[in-house]
């Protein structure tokens, strides 16, 4: 039984929540705009694109993100763009201890599911890949914790590049502790990923697989 189905809540009552952090995220970039705060305008523009890039891929590629999925992925980028406002001078990511840990794991989630559901497609596709469950849990968290890595590094440059431009970072970096802390984090949302994904993705891995076919066809 899936997640959404044990609390109850509807489709319907998914997409409306949904809408309504798409809403939240476009007010944001506005106060971003209003301020001419490019980190706002930066963090909450790409969130903004991401939530819209969810349904093109359903209605153009016929990609089966159900109601549940959107909500997962479009919370991620919702929180992330949320945190770089806040209600004084500092946004949440400062203010808030656990914001920054808490973004980190739904992302890292996104990105462990988008792995998940790739390998177990792989497996399914050929009678010549037999990928033994221990080994998919593992492979799950290598991929996020390399994303992980890959995420620490471009967040690094570009606080260098904005260090040595005198402009303000988008992306903040508070030093190696944290850093250490974001790949627990994202471990973690790997963990839950690797656990229970099946549950959740097995319409995303038929339709991986169904690719792969149709190109070895």
């Amino acid at each position: 039984m899936r997640l959404r189905d044990r609390l109850g809540v509807s489709t319907r009552r998914q997409r409306q929540l949904t809408w309504l952090m798409e809403l939240v995220m476009l007010g944001v970039f506005l106060v971003g705009v209003w301020e001419t705060n490019v980190k706002i305008i930066a963090n909450a523009g790409v969130a903004l694109l991401i939530a819209q890039l969810v349904p093109v891929l359903e209605r153009d590629y016929g990609v089966p993100l159900d109601a549940g999925l959107t909500l997962w992925i479009t919370s991620a980028v919702f929180l992330h763009a949320f945190g770089t406002i806040g209600t004084g001078q500092e946004s949440f990511y400062a203010s808030v201890w656990w914001w920054d840990h808490m973004t980190h794991a739904l992302s890292s989630s996104v990105v462990a599911g988008v792995g998940y559901a790739t390998v177990r497609a792989l497996d399914e596709h050929s009678d010549t890949v037999s990928l033994p469950p221990r080994f998919v849990f593992v492979f799950i968290l290598l991929f996020t914790l390399a994303y992980g890595v890959f995420w620490e590094i471009i967040e690094f440059t570009i606080g260098v590049v904005a260090s040595i431009a005198g402009t303000e970072t988008i992306l903040t970096q508070y030093g190696l502790t944290d850093s250490l802390w974001d790949l627990i984090y994202n471990t973690l949302g790997a963990v839950v990923v690797a656990t229970w994904g099946t549950a959740h993705l097995n319409d995303i891995t038929r339709y991986i697989r169904d690719r792969l076919e149709q190109r070895a066809a």
